[in-house]
């Protein structure tokens, strides 16, 4: 449950376990008291009496007993993360002195924080955009380098500059449209007939341009929900394997032997992949291996990348082409993979005909590179530049712009018919609103517990 703001929250900032050192964090309008309760500088004097930003060093008690002795730290408002003040305290990462210290100040007025209170509270003390606080949720989770380069601060003022040009052009878009329709005698407005349609189209462009980046970075941060499918001793567990680094699931010379899913989050040349490992598809009379079957279907549906995998040895048989079939339909990528290489590529050239995205490896010899340079082919431009270009990396940055997009392209339609400038105004306005929802400034209370909810405990 959220706190109220009024609330003086606190948590523990650093992993679980034992550690060297562990740090508790308290924001709020009590903080700085409730901290002058639980620390004694070596000075004699409170807390409260130093400066801000000065590590101070003491002891941490309770009912005036030591617990530990630590660092604090104190920060004043305004100038703080949260924007409230806020008292860091550091003690020994011992899994039990950390939970004392906590405890403590509890005791003395702090209530335990949210998921991803204190960054919640920095956004709502404006001291981040949403999307800021979406970066550095990802940056928490982030697992190649490429997704840490994407939430680095810079790329975020990329994204942010962004936002900022695309509002501001909307705007003067709109106050043009706006003189126009309250002054139409007096000339009033700045931009003529044909600059409001230049300037509409050019905002399209722009905006889908951001909205297309988000295939890269989706697939840099979040991830593709990636499939090994196809029938039994096809080699699918063996290229699993290769792809995750180790010995993961289980390979035999018997069909049937993955019978269940496997996963696994990988990183593949720095995209993430959320890779499953299938049941062999075939028909069975075991109720079990059956059900691994329907899984495998029920996946390979949702997937965002089907991995179809033929035994290089031989020709497609019954099972695989009714894959085959099945696949060239399919919504998202598919690659159609010939493997055990070493011994043969008969499928190859026939399978390229019905899948055009077919490759060969030796999963064995961890020949990956035709197929790693495929997936990063389908799914990242290479056009961008992580660092200078603004990228959008979540569903609800691009369905924002998607928005935008559809309202710029009814506003265009309505100019280039000449309807009246009160339809095209409205469109833009709309299209305004869903600018201004990409860094949450338009954006509702739901979306925003949603997105802080994915936060751990004393960030």
């Amino acid at each position: 449950m959220v706190n109220r703001l009024t609330d003086t929250i606190a948590a523990i900032a650093t992993p679980p376990g034992k550690g060297g050192v562990a740090l508790i964090r308290i924001s709020g309008p009590e903080a700085i008291a409730i901290a002058d309760l639980c620390f004694v500088p070596s000075s004699g004097k409170l807390l409260s009496a130093f400066p801000a930003r000065h590590a101070v060093y003491g002891h941490i008690v309770r009912d005036g007993e030591p617990i530990d002795d630590g660092m604090a730290v104190l920060f004043h408002a305004p100038a703080s993360f949260t924007g409230e003040d806020t008292v860091e305290l550091s003690c020994h990462g011992g899994v039990l002195v950390t939970r004392a210290v906590l405890e403590t100040v509890f005791a003395a007025g702090a209530v335990c924080a949210a998921p991803g209170e204190f960054t919640r509270r920095a956004y709502l003390s404006g001291k981040l955009t949403l999307t800021d606080a979406e970066a550095i949720g990802t940056l928490l989770d982030a697992d190649s380098d490429s997704a840490v380069r994407l939430c680095a601060s810079d790329a975020r003022a990329r994204l942010r500059e962004a936002t900022g040009q695309l509002r501001a052009e909307l705007v003067h878009l709109l106050a043009s449209l706006y003189a126009a329709i309250d002054y139409p005698d007096e000339d009033l407005a700045e931009l003529d007939d044909r600059q409001i349609a230049q300037g509409i189209e050019d905002l399209k462009i722009r905006v889908r341009r951001l909205a297309d980046s988000y295939r890269t970075g989706s697939a840099m941060t979040d991830g593709i929900t990636t499939v090994l499918c196809g029938s039994p001793n096809a080699g699918k567990s063996t290229l699993y394997n290769a792809l995750c680094g180790e010995d993961a699931a289980i390979v035999t010379d018997i069909p049937g032997t993955t019978r269940d899913l496997l996963d696994r989050r990988v990183t593949l040349d720095g995209i993430t992949l959320h890779l499953w490992d299938t049941a062999g598809l075939r028909d069975t009379g075991d109720p079990i291996e059956a059900i691994g079957v329907s899984r495998t279907r029920k996946k390979i549906a949702d997937a965002q990348l089907v991995l179809a995998l033929f035994d290089g040895g031989r020709e497609p048989d019954k099972q695989d082409n009714e894959l085959i079939t099945q696949l060239q339909g399919h919504p998202g990528c598919v690659i159609a993979v010939v493997t055990k290489s070493d011994l043969g590529t008969v499928p190859l050239e026939a399978l390229r005909t019905r899948l055009p995205h077919t490759v060969a490896v030796n999963a064995l010899q961890n020949d990956l590179s035709e197929l790693t340079a495929l997936i990063r082919q389908l799914f990242i431009d290479e056009t961008l530049r992580i660092g200078t270009d603004a990228i959008v990396s979540t569903a609800r940055q691009n369905a924002a712009l998607h928005r935008c997009l559809a309202h710029l392209e009814k506003a265009s339609e309505a100019h280039a018919d000449s309807l009246p400038q009160d339809l095209v105004s409205g469109e833009l306005e709309l299209a305004l609103s869903a600018v201004c929802e990409l860094d949450g400034k338009e954006v509702n209370e739901e979306v925003v517990s949603e997105i802080f909810s994915r936060f751990c405990v004393g960030k």
